[in-house]
Protein backbone atom coordinates (compact mmCIF):
# COMPACT_ATOMS: atom_id res chain seq x y z
CA UNK A 1 0.00 0.00 0.00
CA UNK A 2 0.85 3.76 -1.08
CA UNK A 3 1.10 6.53 1.21
CA UNK A 4 1.70 9.95 -0.21
CA UNK A 5 2.75 13.15 0.55
CA UNK A 6 1.94 16.38 -0.56
CA UNK A 7 1.55 20.74 -0.44
CA UNK A 8 0.24 21.85 -3.52
CA UNK A 9 -2.29 21.07 -6.01
CA UNK A 10 -1.89 17.58 -6.33
CA UNK A 11 -1.04 17.20 -10.26
CA UNK A 12 1.42 14.10 -9.24
CA UNK A 13 -0.90 12.35 -6.92
CA UNK A 14 -3.98 12.13 -9.73
CA UNK A 15 -1.28 10.37 -11.81
CA UNK A 16 -1.03 7.66 -9.25
CA UNK A 17 -4.65 7.68 -9.04
CA UNK A 18 -5.62 7.67 -12.67
CA UNK A 19 -2.99 4.53 -12.63
CA UNK A 20 -5.09 3.28 -10.19
CA UNK A 21 -2.05 2.44 -8.18
CA UNK A 22 -3.23 1.34 -4.58
CA UNK A 23 -2.96 4.19 -2.39
CA UNK A 24 -4.00 4.10 1.14
CA UNK A 25 -3.62 7.58 2.58
CA UNK A 26 -2.46 11.22 1.58
CA UNK A 27 -0.99 13.58 4.33
CA UNK A 28 -0.33 16.97 3.73
CA UNK A 29 1.67 20.00 5.60
CA UNK A 30 -0.83 22.64 4.32
CA UNK A 31 -4.81 22.81 5.10
CA UNK A 32 -6.55 23.54 1.99
CA UNK A 33 -3.94 22.11 -0.19
CA UNK A 34 -5.68 20.69 -3.64
CA UNK A 35 -3.96 17.51 -3.39
CA UNK A 36 -6.52 16.80 -0.51
CA UNK A 37 -9.63 17.05 -2.67
CA UNK A 38 -8.06 14.79 -5.42
CA UNK A 39 -7.99 12.29 -2.22
CA UNK A 40 -11.28 12.64 -0.47
CA UNK A 41 -13.10 13.00 -4.11
CA UNK A 42 -11.37 9.48 -4.32
CA UNK A 43 -12.44 8.30 -0.61
CA UNK A 44 -9.00 7.88 0.25
CA UNK A 45 -8.08 8.98 3.82
CA UNK A 46 -6.30 12.57 4.18
CA UNK A 47 -4.79 13.93 7.12
CA UNK A 48 -3.33 17.61 7.19
CA UNK A 49 0.37 17.69 9.65
CA UNK A 50 0.72 21.49 9.98
CA UNK A 51 3.94 22.31 11.88
CA UNK A 52 2.39 24.71 14.19
CA UNK A 53 0.71 22.08 15.78
CA UNK A 54 3.67 20.09 16.76
CA UNK A 55 6.65 20.99 19.38
CA UNK A 56 8.69 20.19 16.72
CA UNK A 57 9.26 18.95 13.01
CA UNK A 58 10.52 15.79 14.63
CA UNK A 59 7.30 15.49 16.11
CA UNK A 60 5.23 16.29 13.62
CA UNK A 61 7.14 13.34 11.14
CA UNK A 62 6.79 10.95 13.91
CA UNK A 63 2.87 11.62 13.95
CA UNK A 64 2.69 11.80 10.29
CA UNK A 65 4.91 8.58 10.07
CA UNK A 66 2.89 6.74 12.53
CA UNK A 67 -0.90 7.66 10.59
CA UNK A 68 0.56 6.40 7.59
CA UNK A 69 1.74 3.19 9.52
CA UNK A 70 -1.69 2.86 10.96
CA UNK A 71 -2.73 2.78 6.98
CA UNK A 72 -0.86 -0.11 6.05
CA UNK A 73 1.13 1.87 3.84
CA UNK A 74 4.57 -0.33 3.05
CA UNK A 75 5.77 3.00 0.02
CA UNK A 76 6.24 6.68 0.75
CA UNK A 77 5.65 8.67 -2.56
CA UNK A 78 6.28 12.24 -1.84
CA UNK A 79 4.31 14.50 -4.81
CA UNK A 80 4.92 18.05 -4.43
CA UNK A 81 5.89 17.26 -0.53
CA UNK A 82 7.86 20.87 0.10
CA UNK A 83 9.26 19.46 3.53
CA UNK A 84 12.28 17.65 4.06
CA UNK A 85 11.72 14.66 5.99
CA UNK A 86 13.32 14.40 9.67
CA UNK A 87 15.32 10.62 10.92
CA UNK A 88 12.09 10.17 12.33
CA UNK A 89 10.13 9.64 8.96
CA UNK A 90 13.00 8.05 7.48
CA UNK A 91 13.97 5.56 9.92
CA UNK A 92 10.20 4.23 10.25
CA UNK A 93 10.03 3.87 6.04
CA UNK A 94 13.87 3.08 5.44
CA UNK A 95 14.47 3.02 1.74
CA UNK A 96 10.70 2.75 0.59
CA UNK A 97 10.12 6.74 0.40
CA UNK A 98 10.31 8.14 -3.06
CA UNK A 99 10.20 11.94 -4.43
CA UNK A 100 10.00 12.89 -7.97
CA UNK A 101 12.38 16.19 -9.29
CA UNK A 102 11.79 18.54 -12.26
CA UNK A 103 15.56 18.40 -12.98
CA UNK A 104 18.26 15.76 -13.30
CA UNK A 105 19.97 14.48 -10.16
CA UNK A 106 22.70 15.30 -8.48
CA UNK A 107 23.05 18.39 -11.16
CA UNK A 108 20.43 20.12 -9.85
CA UNK A 109 18.79 19.88 -6.38
CA UNK A 110 16.78 22.22 -3.91
CA UNK A 111 13.27 23.96 -4.82
CA UNK A 112 13.70 25.70 -7.41
CA UNK A 113 14.93 23.20 -10.41
CA UNK A 114 13.29 24.49 -13.40
CA UNK A 115 14.55 28.23 -12.02
CA UNK A 116 18.43 26.62 -11.89
CA UNK A 117 18.38 25.06 -15.31
CA UNK A 118 17.25 28.16 -16.82
CA UNK A 119 19.80 30.28 -14.88
CA UNK A 120 22.61 27.66 -15.32
CA UNK A 121 21.70 27.75 -19.66
CA UNK A 122 21.42 24.26 -19.83
CA UNK A 123 20.25 22.24 -23.09
CA UNK A 124 18.15 20.01 -21.09
CA UNK A 125 16.92 19.35 -18.05
CA UNK A 126 14.46 15.83 -16.94
CA UNK A 127 11.80 14.42 -14.47
CA UNK A 128 13.53 12.56 -12.01
CA UNK A 129 12.30 9.64 -9.37
CA UNK A 130 14.59 8.93 -6.76
CA UNK A 131 15.02 7.44 -3.21
CA UNK A 132 14.91 9.86 -0.32
CA UNK A 133 17.41 10.49 2.11
CA UNK A 134 18.09 12.90 4.80
CA UNK A 135 19.96 15.09 2.08
CA UNK A 136 18.32 17.40 -0.50
CA UNK A 137 17.65 15.34 -3.42
CA UNK A 138 20.32 13.41 -2.59
CA UNK A 139 19.53 9.81 -3.08
CA UNK A 140 19.75 7.16 -5.51
CA UNK A 141 17.55 8.13 -8.44
CA UNK A 142 15.29 5.60 -9.67
CA UNK A 143 14.59 6.22 -12.99
CA UNK A 144 14.83 9.94 -15.45
CA UNK A 145 13.87 10.78 -18.67
CA UNK A 146 15.02 14.14 -20.51
CA UNK A 147 13.46 16.91 -21.51
CA UNK A 148 14.70 19.42 -23.53
CA UNK A 149 15.16 23.36 -22.74
CA UNK A 150 13.84 25.58 -25.48
CA UNK A 151 15.64 28.75 -26.51
CA UNK A 152 12.29 30.53 -25.54
CA UNK A 153 11.57 28.79 -22.53
CA UNK A 154 9.86 30.30 -19.97
CA UNK A 155 9.58 28.62 -16.09
CA UNK A 156 5.87 27.98 -16.64
CA UNK A 157 6.60 26.58 -20.23
CA UNK A 158 9.51 24.44 -19.04
CA UNK A 159 7.62 22.94 -16.08
CA UNK A 160 4.80 22.56 -17.76
CA UNK A 161 6.78 19.80 -20.26
CA UNK A 162 8.81 18.62 -16.98
CA UNK A 163 5.35 17.90 -15.25
CA UNK A 164 4.05 16.35 -18.23
CA UNK A 165 7.01 13.79 -17.93
CA UNK A 166 6.31 13.46 -14.06
CA UNK A 167 3.13 12.50 -14.47
CA UNK A 168 4.36 9.54 -16.71
CA UNK A 169 7.15 8.29 -15.18
CA UNK A 170 6.19 8.70 -11.64
CA UNK A 171 3.16 5.92 -11.89
CA UNK A 172 5.65 4.06 -14.03
CA UNK A 173 8.62 3.63 -11.21
CA UNK A 174 5.87 2.87 -8.03
CA UNK A 175 4.40 0.82 -9.92
CA UNK A 176 7.71 -1.42 -10.48
CA UNK A 177 8.82 -0.33 -7.09
CA UNK A 178 5.60 -2.56 -5.34
CA UNK A 179 5.39 -5.75 -7.58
Amino acid sequence: MIGVLVSGKGTNLQALIDERLPIAAVASNKTGAGALDRATAMKIPTQVFELENYESREERDRAMAEWLAGHGVQLVVCAGYMHLLRPTFLERFPGRIVNTHSAPLPDFPGAHPIEDVLAAGAKETAATVHYVDEGVDSGPVIAAERVPVHEDDTVETLRERVQAVEHRLLPKAVRELIS
